[in-house]
C-alpha cells in the first residue's frame, strides 16, 4: 500500500452483494460510492456475490455501468495473474460468518445485529479482521458487550471470547434526489407508510393487525411497501396472501390497507416519501442494524413512529437545542414503548441470531396511541420532523460520511476532495 505522497494507489478488493436489491446491497453501494470519492488513493476491484433470494438491480444508471466495468476488469486481472493476483486491502461486506483473510489488511463491514448479543462465530470471525466498520452505535455496542466463557480443549485453561478488533461506526449518508411522482389510488387524505421485508423481525403482522384495530371506523389508510424475498410475480402473490391472512375477519372496516410490491428507483421512493397523502412512516420493528427506510423518510421530512431502540436511534434523536453543549439528545419522533424480551423461536438463525438473545417488543397500547396522536396532533409531529430533517441534512452529508468511511477502511486520517409499470398496487 503506497504511503501518502508516494503516488501509489491502494489496491482494494471489495467483495459484497453490490448488485443485490437488499439492505446489504444498499450498504455495498454506499461503500463503493465512498471509495469512488477517493479514486485518487483507491484502485477499486469488485467481486459481486448474491444475497439470499433477492433480485439484482436492473436499472441502467451511470453507477451501474461503472460497477459492471469494475467487475469485468477485476475478473480479467485475476485471470491474467492467477495465484499472483494480490491486493493491499480487502473490504468484505456481509454478515461476519463469511469473513476471511483475503489480503494483508482485511476490513469487515457489516450491519451488525438487531439483538442484544452476537453469536460466538461472529466474534471469532471479527478477530480475523484488522478493522471493522458497522452502520450504527447499536451494532458497535453489541459487539463490544458480547462475550462467551469457555475452557481450552487441550490446556483446560479458562478463556473468554470477546471482540478484539477496533470498530468504527459510519452511518449512511443522505442521498438528495428529485422526487418522481408516483400514482397511488388512495381513498383518504391521511395515510401511513410502512416499508419493510415481510419477515419475523419487522413485525408486519402485528403492524397491520394493530393498525386496523385502532382505525377500524376511521377514514385512514396504510400503504405497505414490502416483499417476502424479491420483487417477482410469484413473490407478489405470496405477499398478497400473507396480507390477506393478516386482515382476515376485518372486511367491514372503514380504514384501508394498500400493498405496493415491485421495483422502485430512488427517485420514485423519494416520490413515495413526499406523496401529499402519505403523512407518516410507521415501524413496529423488533430491531434494526440502522433502519434505512426510516432514515430516508426522516430526511425527507416525514414524521416517524417507531420504538426508540437499536440502530434508528442514531438519527431519530438530535441534540437538544435548549441544552446546548450538554450532550443531551432529544427524541424527534413518536417513540413507541417497548420491552426487551427473548427472540421468538421462528426468528432463530443458527450462527447469526442466538436463541438466548433478546430484542425489542413494541407495546400494543403504545403503538395504537401513537397512531391516534399522529392523526389528532399532526402539526406537532410534523414540526419536529422538519427540525429533524434540517439536522440530518446537515450532519449526514455524503462528504462527511464518505470521508469517515474511507478513514475507516484505510486506517488513516485522509481528507475528502471536493407507480411505474413494474410496481403493482393492491388495495385490500
Amino acid at each position: 500500500m503506497g504511503p501518502k505522497g508516494s503516488g501509489m494507489k491502494t489496491k482494494i478488493i471489495v467483495r459484497g452483494p453490490v448488485l443485490s436489491q437488499s439492505g446489504y446491497g444498499e450498504q455495498s453501494r454506499f461503500a463503493l460510492r465512498a471509495l469512488r470519492s477517493r479514486e485518487d488513493i483507491f484502485d477499486i476491484h469488485i467481486i459481486p456475490v448474491g444475497w439470499g433470494a433477492t433480485g439484482w438491480c436492473s436499472e441502467d444508471t451511470e453507477e451501474r455501468r461503472w460497477i459492471d466495468k469494475k467487475i469485468v476488469a477485476t475478473n480479467m486481472y485475476m485471470q491474467q495473474n492467477g495465484p499472483t493476483a494480490s491486493f493491499d486491502i480487502s473490504l468484505q461486506i456481509t454478515i461476519p460468518n463469511e469473513w476471511e483473510k483475503l489480503a494483508p489488511i482485511n476490513v469487515g463491514y457489516t450491519a451488525g445485529i438487531e439483538t442484544t448479543k452476537v453469536a460466538p462465530l461472529w466474534l471469532e470471525k471479527a478477530n480475523l479482521m484488522d478493522r471493522m466498520i458497522v452502520v450504527s452505535n447499536h451494532s458497535k455496542n453489541i459487539f463490544d458487550q458480547s462475550n462467551y466463557s469457555g475452557q481450552h480443549a487441550q490446556t483446560k485453561e479458562k478463556m473468554t471470547l470477546t471482540c478484539q478488533t477496533p470498530i468504527k461506526v459510519v452511518n449512511y449518508a443522505v442521498r438528495p434526489t428529485d422526487a418522481q411522482p408516483i400514482e397511488l389510488e388512495l381513498d383518504y387524505d391521511f395515510n401511513y407508510l410502512c416499508m419493510a421485508q415481510f419477515g419475523p423481525r419487522k413485525n408486519l403482522v402485528n403492524t397491520v393487525k394493530w393498525f386496523i384495530e385502532e382505525n377500524f371506523d376511521q377514514e385512514v389508510g396504510l400503504v405497505i411497501k414490502t416483499s417476502i424475498k424479491n420483487n417477482s410475480i410469484i413473490d407478489r402473490e405470496h405477499t398478497e396472501q400473507r396480507i390477506r391472512q393478516a386482515i382476515e375477519g376485518q372486511q367491514d372496516r372503514k380504514c384501508k390497507i394498500y400493498l405496493l410490491h415491485g421495483d422502485l428507483n430512488h427517485k420514485e421512493i423519494t416520490g413515495l416519501y413526499q406523496h401529499p397523502k402519505i403523512k407518516a412512516i410507521i415501524s413496529a420493528t423488533h430491531g434494526e442494524g440502522f433502519g434505512l427506510p426510516l432514515f430516508e423518510a426522516a430526511y425527507n421530512g416525514l414524521p416517524v413512529i417507531a420504538p426508540g431502540w437499536s440502530g434508528q436511534c442514531d438519527f431519530l434523536y438530535m441534540p437538544d437545542p435548549k441544552r446546548k453543549n450538554s450532550g443531551k439528545m432529544k427524541p424527534m419522533f413518536a417513540s413507541i414503548e417497548y420491552n426487551i424480551q427473548p427472540v421468538q423461536q421462528e426468528a432463530h438463525w443458527e450462527g447469526v441470531i442466538q436463541p438466548d438473545s433478546m430484542w425489542c417488543f413494541p407495546k400494543e397500547a403504545s403503538f395504537k396511541r401513537r397512531l391516534r396522536e399522529m392523526k389528532t396532533q399532526y402539526s406537532r409531529f410534523k414540526k419536529n420532523a422538519t427540525k429533524l430533517q434540517k439536522w440530518i441534512l446537515k450532519e449526514f452529508t455524503e462528504e462527511k460520511k464518505y470521508s469517515e468511511f474511507c478513514c475507516g477502511v484505510i486506517g488513516d486520517n485522509i481528507n475528502i476532495i471536493e407507480t411505474p409499470e413494474n410496481v403493482k398496487g393492491i388495495s385490500f
